[in-house]
């Protein structure tokens, strides 16, 4: 039986709470999942620098789970953290938005980005570009600015979310379209059918590739050891301190 651990980068647990639901669905037959949320951080990650922020909160939370795993999910649409724990850990950590956009482009040729704020937006496309599908992206279409409860987002902009991925589909050209963010969780399927194609939701896409390859990354060598200062003991010891 696969243990996935699934990690909200942000502190909000309403967005958790989301994210495990649509965890928990999309868990296949077998599969155990388990989501916690960052140890500490901001309450929604919106800028490169909130980004930044969220890369040792990630791996912190990685870390204080560490053997109690066989693959991880990071459910932040710009994965932070994910390289870093790839070096790490010696199990696949799998970032939701790169999830998405690949299995997006497993199921068209094109496909849209659709999420609740333009604020967002430059972290996506350096999250696409690091990902090496900018080519295969037919656009962004975001909602305005936000400054609510992240827990509510979803229910509160479903109405505007519809509207931007039919913009994206009717104006973009998108076969397929991915509702981005880790407060969007489960919204896709609540929109799929009124929708005339595929909507792909990052955790869903995240908590099945992590399923599939649970046992696949080789065991990592033992890094030099180097004292860590200032963090968590459990992310001291990933550096041998």
């Amino acid at each position: 039986m696969a243990r996935i651990l699934v990690i909200n980068s942000n502190t909000t647990e309403g967005v958790t709470r989301r994210i495990a639901d649509a965890a928990e669905s999309a868990a296949p037959a077998g599969a155990e999942v388990t989501t916690i949320t960052a140890p500490f951080g901001l309450p929604l990650i919106v800028t490169r620098a909130d980004w930044l922020v969220a890369g040792p909160a990630t791996l912190a939370g990685l870390a204080a789970h560490r053997g109690d795993f066989d693959a991880a999910v990071v459910a932040c649409f710009g994965d932070p953290g994910v390289e870093a724990a790839r070096e790490m850990f010696d199990v696949p950590v799998i970032g939701i938005s790169e999830a998405a956009f690949h299995a997006a482009c497993l199921l068209g040729r094109r496909f849209g980005i659709v999420s609740f704020t333009a604020a967002l937006r430059p972290m996506f496309e350096d999250c696409l570009e690091r990902s090496g599908l900018a080519a295969r992206c037919a656009g962004f279409r975001m909602g305005p600015a936000f400054a609510g409860d992240p827990g509510q987002v979803a229910e509160e902009r479903r109405g505007l979310l519809l509207e931007l991925v039919r913009a994206s589909v009717e104006e973009d050209g998108a076969e397929v379209v991915i509702l981005a963010g880790g407060p969007l969780a489960g919204v896709a399927a609540t929109l799929q059918k009124e929708v005339s194609v595929p909507l792909v939701d990052g955790t869903v896409a995240g908590v099945r590739l992590a399923a599939a390859l649970a046992g696949m990354a080789p065991a990592r060598r033992s890094p030099r050891a180097r004292p860590l200062s200032g963090y968590p003991e459990g992310l001291g010891r990933l550096y041998g301190g």
